[in-house]
């Protein structure tokens, strides 16, 4: 079968474009033709990928995703594919990856006069092409709680969701030499043998909390602040964060990253994974976390922090946000004899819980749409 997958953009680092290629090398790999349509690719190819690069028009976000559907559409449908996938919101396709966080639930909370912008009613119209009740959109759905706000909104249809578990690199488990790497790890940034790493992982610095990180290290004890490295790994602008680090002189004691391949060493070195997010679909780093037993300080609102409350695999902040709670909580964890209880059971749910089945149940899915 011949298959057209549609996504904004594709870079190395986002969860979304991860997922995504993960469901098209399962679906190569069953023997079914994967052509991908995008705005933008950066890095390599894999084998087998058709990649074409749409044009787009415009000036602003919402041109730009209008522009793409436009042209998705007008180059796919005459290909008859036996199905179009998307994982941007978009009118006309058989299946939607749904990585994003309802736009309508958000919108409704801002002033009204947003709510007459050219932005608000251009991706309000491509939401309701894929989620109202008269669409036959199927939905690929990454967590449980963006369903009901859904069905809020635009009275979905239960049967058109498919829940899918979350979908780690088995490289995130464990690794066996833990203690050759840590120790290497440790000469390679320069990080003294008793130091604590606290591990912050996602490109988009400011919606990752990036900031309240930084506020929380600068709350710590003087003695306990001096001994601990927060190391941010991810896609990003640094600047105005490394601006914050110097205002609360704490620069010395933070570092980015950029965007790596090889997260699973930062995994296995971290002492900690910090992930005070704004707001998350789901959070895959924090399953990825738990694989690699590494405990867990995040915020209620991402997607998959139940998973860490329920194993018992770190500290979830409740809502509303509140920063001393993060400070206060950092400075538990990083002191706290409960670490090894906490390590212990993120790895007992990896081990008990399906956490890497989301690329062949998705590429089940499709198959079964597009054999309708």
């Amino acid at each position: 079968m011949k298959f057209a997958f549609c996504l904004q953009k594709y870079f190395p680092f986002g969860g979304q474009q991860r997922d995504f290629l993960k469901i098209a090398r399962v679906c190569m790999s069953r023997g079914h033709r994967v052509d991908v349509y995008t705005s933008s690719w950066t890095g390599s190819i894999p084998e087998g990928l058709i990649v074409t690069i749409l044009p787009i028009r415009g000036f602003t976000n919402h041109h730009h995703r209008e522009s793409l559907a436009e042209n998705y559409i007008q180059t796919a449908r005459p290909l008859k594919y036996d199905a179009l996938v998307g994982f941007v919101k978009i009118p006309g396709l058989d299946v939607y990856f749904a990585a994003d966080s309802c736009f309508a639930s958000k919108a409704y909370k801002k002033h009204y006069l947003y709510r007459i912008t050219p932005r608000y009613q251009s991706y309000l119209k491509m939401e309701t092409a894929v989620f109202d009740k008269s669409s036959k959109t199927e939905i690929l759905l990454l967590s449980e709680k963006e369903k009901s706000e859904y069905i809020k909104y635009y009275q979905t249809p239960e049967e058109r969701f498919h829940l899918l578990p979350p979908g780690i690199s088995r490289d995130r488990l464990k690794p066996r030499g833990k203690d050759k790497i840590r120790n290497d790890f440790f000469r390679e940034f320069s990080i003294g043998n008793q130091e604590n790493i606290v591990l912050l992982i996602g490109s988009g610095f400011k919606t990752k909390g990036v900031d309240r990180a930084i506020i929380a290290m600068s709350a710590l004890p003087d003695d306990l602040k001096k001994n601990t490295r927060l190391l941010i790994v991810g896609k990003d602008k640094p600047g105005p964060f490394l601006r914050l680090a110097r205002r609360l002189a704490v620069s010395d004691q933070i570092r980015f990253i950029g965007g790596r391949e090889d997260i699973s060493r930062f995994l296995a070195s971290a002492d900690l994974l910090i992930h005070p997010a704004y707001r998350e679909n789901t959070g895959t780093v924090l399953i990825e976390a738990m694989a690699s037993q590494l405990p867990v300080l995040v915020t209620d609102v991402c997607g998959y922090s139940h998973y860490v409350e329920n194993a018992g695999a770190g500290i979830v902040l409740t809502s509303p946000f509140d920063q001393k709670s993060l400070n206060k909580n950092l400075e538990i964890m990083l002191t706290s004899s409960e670490a090894k209880k906490w390590r212990l059971n993120g790895g007992k749910f990896v081990e008990n819980t399906d956490v890497f089945g989301l690329a062949e149940k998705a590429s089940d899915i499709i198959e079964k749409v597009a054999k309708c």
